[in-house]
């Protein structure tokens, strides 16, 4: 999947600061293993509360580490990139890109309506 190079240049750097574990995991457990899921969603959760509003922690905004996916292709979306471009980045179809991922984009209404409304004074 291409990445941004600036967000290469930060995954070289915690590759070479930490390395990788023996099967070239980039994290692992403190002993070198596989990171327990129940690690991952522990500190997901303790982390949602910190990163985001009461209102958004009580919604299903990232609620699993999974939804990052969802997250990232709503980014894409969001900064213009086409809908063919954002499937093929996330392995999906465009129909499937649409009827899932589209529908998690969070705060948008007011960014449409100022376009919507730019386009119809042009």
């Amino acid at each position: 999947m291409p990445i941004p190079p600036e967000l290469a240049a930060t995954l070289r750097r915690h590759i070479e600061e930490y390395g990788t574990g023996t099967d070239g995991r980039i994290f692992r457990s403190e002993r070198g293993g596989v990171i327990a899921s129940t690690a991952y969603t522990e500190v997901w959760h303790e982390t949602r509360k910190l990163a985001f509003t009461p209102a958004q922690v009580a919604s299903p905004l990232a609620r699993r580490p999974y939804d990052l996916r969802h997250a990232a292709v709503s980014l894409w979306l969001n900064a213009g990139i086409s809908a063919p471009d954002a499937a093929e980045r996330a392995g999906h179809s465009v129909d499937v890109l649409l009827r899932v991922y589209a529908k998690c984009l969070d705060g948008q209404k007011d960014a449409a309506n100022k376009r919507i409304g730019d386009a119809l004074i042009a």
